[in-house]
């Protein structure tokens, strides 16, 4: 029983750390006009932060846990602490949109700029302008970042778990 509440103390503690440090790098590149421009940095360093953050969780479960880890319990722990931040950054999502309403139509007008680069036609222009209009409702880009999140979150965990499992017989 000790260990199921030490499980969820580190879930929420590292999906909270997880969180605010996204939020945190968010805010930056918004503040320096880089937000939708330099979307693949800040792609890659969600993913880096992700990594550190599950590992760091992880190993901190082990810690507690005696030194012992299966990787269940590794996916277990690695995917509460990325829902636990999934649920915060779509909270975020939904009051950024509020703060800045027209972030939306930023990203569209960019995109629609890669488009006219690609020498696609106008046609294909508004038939992909109306497709990503139909997935930009709040409801469907919250779906969508809670399954990128568990999809990533399960990859990392299952690698890390792999990793540093560690059960009574192992020896090294």
């Amino acid at each position: 029983m000790e260990n199921q509440v030490s499980s969820k103390n580190i879930m929420l503690k590292y999906g909270v750390y997880l969180a605010v440090s996204s939020i945190l790098i968010n805010l930056v590149f918004y503040a320096t006009g880089t937000l939708l421009t330099l979307t693949w940095a800040l792609g890659l360093i969600g993913i880096l932060l992700m990594v550190v953050v599950l590992v760091m969780g992880i190993k901190k479960y082990r810690e507690i846990n005696g030194g012992l880890l299966s990787w269940g319990q590794a996916v277990k722990i690695g995917l509460g602490i990325t829902m636990v931040s999934a649920i915060i950054a779509v909270i975020w999502s939904l009051v950024f949109n509020y703060i800045d309403p027209t972030i939306k139509e930023q990203a569209m007008e960019l995109q629609r700029q890669t488009w006219e680069n690609a020498n696609m036609t106008t046609e294909q222009i508004e038939a992909a302008e109306e497709m990503t209009k139909s997935l930009s409702s709040p409801a469907i880009e919250s779906a969508i970042q809670i399954i990128a999140s568990a999809f990533f979150g399960f990859i990392i965990s299952a690698i890390g778990g792999a990793v540093m499992k560690k059960s009574e017989g192992d020896e090294y």
